[in-house]
């Protein structure tokens, strides 16, 4: 029977009672949410809850590590949509000032550099902040019965299509697929790719010893795959399928495995340890699947292109957020909710699930302790978004 089926049923029998008496009042229709958008209001630093507590020197290397990437473009090059962040020329002075600065005046030179404008999404000034983390698995370079699942690196047939290139509502936007007979069409589901349909178009980087760690590989974008040898290959994110990510654990949600409240990615895992016959059918829920490729030095890297900062990178949605743009959060603490997870953080990476304009993902680092704090993180909280002062004082002149 189609999965379906019981709701045209139940539509069947209240049609059917009510031939028998009176109508059922007809519920009042559900207003639609209002489109995302992105709004700012200006804020000053006494509006930032636990400003001067945070440690905002620890933002420095990352903030540092933007600058790098900036040197390298020119004057004129624009930073996010509608050059919400401005030109390049306009952080050529914040970031010879963070160069020249030491710790003890990193609270300073923000104050001096940047003006906060607290984000909202229409009037909604709270959203929801998760974590992620570099996973560590076990690999080898050759297929063994130990290790058979693979970590694919990019198929030479996969296309990836920037939508705003061509339209300019559709800035942050992107599809993939593989073209066929001159048409783009989908590219393989996630299904079909863990089942082979890759043949001699798959490349297989290497092989890991665990389908639920190499999937959990892709939901955090890189990692670490120690080699039989002792050596650490680091692997990150080389493209998508194009696919739609659908959280697995929304999945076990609607299946009645598991509680909205009891979702974590450590009750995920447990749950998928615990169900090994269905784990790879829930697996197999999302079809986006990503594929991977070698990274060299300093690692992981974000979207932006440059090494993440662990406690202080942040993943966001670029159709809304530039890249490189410091950020300072105020939310829930995923350890303790009684205190209160304050800090600045610079936007320097992108997620499947990162969307909206008050929506992010911290990066924790690697390790245990980096992944009890990232999978246990659904916070509640605001941003503010920190402006060079040459566009912030623009911005409040045309306003």
């Amino acid at each position: 029977m189609p999965r379906f089926a019981p709701a045209i049923f139940l539509s069947f029998a209240l049609g059917l009672a009510g031939c028998a008496g009176p109508k059922a009042p007809v519920p009042a229709p559900v207003p639609e949410a209002p489109p995302a958008r992105l709004v700012l209001r200006p804020a000053t630093f006494a509006d930032l809850p636990g400003w001067t507590a945070d440690r905002v020197a620890e933002a420095l290397p990352a903030l540092r590590r933007t600058c790098a990437r900036l040197a390298r473009l020119s004057d004129t090059q624009t930073i996010g949509n509608d050059a919400l962040a401005g030109r390049v020329a306009d952080w050529r002075a914040p970031c010879a000032a963070a160069e020249r600065i030491g710790a003890q005046d990193a609270r300073a030179f923000f104050e001096a550099n940047f003006i906060p404008f607290a984000l909202s999404n229409n009037d909604a000034a709270d959203g929801l902040f998760t974590g992620y983390y570099e996973p560590e698995l076990r690999g080898s370079l050759k297929r063994s019965a130990r290790f058979s699942i693979p970590l694919y690196g990019r198929p030479d047939d996969l296309v990836t299509v920037d939508l705003g290139a061509f339209r300019d509502e559709l800035r942050g936007q992107r599809i993939a697929g593989r073209v066929e007979n001159g048409a783009l069409r989908p590219y393989d589901t996630r299904q079909r790719i863990t089942e082979g349909s890759l043949g001699q178009r798959g490349k297989p980087l290497l092989w890991v010893d665990d389908a639920t760690e190499a999937f959990f590989l892709e939901v955090q974008g890189s990692g670490r795959v120690v080699l039989e040898d002792g050596r650490i290959l680091r692997v990150g994110f080389a493209a998508q399928n194009g696919q739609p990510y659908v959280p697995i654990g929304r999945t076990l949600i609607e299946r009645g495995a598991l509680t909205r409240e009891d979702v974590s990615l450590q009750s995920i895992k447990a749950w998928l340890l615990a169900h090994p016959a269905e784990a790879a059918a829930i697996r197999n829920s999302n079809p986006s699947y990503v594929f991977f490729r070698v990274l060299d030095g300093d690692g992981p890297l974000g979207s932006e292109g440059v090494a993440l900062t662990p406690g202080r990178s942040l993943a966001v949605d670029r159709a809304f957020l530039p890249m490189g743009v410091p950020v300072f959060l105020d939310a829930d603490d995923p350890l303790d909710p009684a205190q209160r997870l304050q800090r600045l953080v610079m936007a320097q990476d992108t997620g499947g699930a990162i969307r909206g304009p008050v929506r992010g993902d911290v990066f924790w680092g690697a390790g245990k302790a980096a992944e009890e704090r990232a999978g246990r993180m659904r916070s509640t909280g605001r941003a503010w978004l920190l402006l060079p002062r040459a566009v912030a004082e623009r911005r409040l002149r045309v306003s």
